[in-house]
C-alpha cells in the first residue's frame, strides 16, 4: 500500500518557488521517526543498511532519505507491521492527525508546509508530537 509519495505534492497548488523535493519533506520526517524508533521493515534493514545508517548518523535529511531510498515514496513494505498499524491511524491523509501535528509544529509561520525546511532541527522539534501520538496509541491496544 502506498500511503504518501513526493510526486503527488509537485503539481496543482505547489508552490512555484520550491523544488520539487520539498513534497519530500513531510513524508521523510514521520518515515525517518519511525526508522529511528527501529521500525524498519526486515526488507528494508537488509537493504538499506548504509542509507540507515547515514540517517541515524544524520549525515543525510529525512527528505533526501526518502527521495534516495524509495524514490518518494512511502509505501508499508518499507516499515513494520506496528509501524503500519500506527500510519493507517495517524497519517492517513484524509483523517489523520499527522499534517495537524507538522503544521503546528513547522508550519504555522510558513506560506506553506511544503517551505518547511528538510533539517534535524525542524525534525527534532516534530519527533516528540510525534512520540507523544504514539504512545497514546499503543496505550489504546493493550
Amino acid at each position: 500500500m502506498k500511503y504518501d509519495d513526493a510526486s503527488w505534492h509537485s503539481g496543482g497548488h505547489f508552490p512555484s518557488d520550491l523544488p520539487a523535493e520539498a513534497g519530500a519533506t513531510h513524508i521523510g520526517m514521520y518515515l525517518a521517526w519511525l526508522l529511528l524508533q527501529g521500525m524498519a521493515s526486515e526488507e528494508l534493514a537488509e537493504d538499506a543498511e548504509e542509507d540507515l545508517q547515514a540517517l541515524r548518523e544524520r549525515s543525510t535529511t529525512p527528505g533526501l532519505f526518502l527521495l534516495q531510498c524509495s524514490d518518494g515514496k512511502f509505501v508499508d513494505d518499507l516499515v513494520s507491521d506496528e509501524a503500519n498499524t500506527f500510519t493507517a491511524v495517524y497519517y492517513d491523509l484524509e483523517n489523520g492527525q499527522y499534517l495537524e501535528d507538522y503544521e503546528e509544529q513547522l508550519g504555522a509561520e510558513l506560506l506553506s508546509l511544503y517551505h518547511v525546511a528538510d533539517t534535524w532541527e525542524n525534525f527534532d522539534r516534530l519527533a516528540p508530537a510525534i512520540a507523544q501520538r504514539f504512545a497514546a496509541w499503543q496505550a489504546t491496544r493493550t
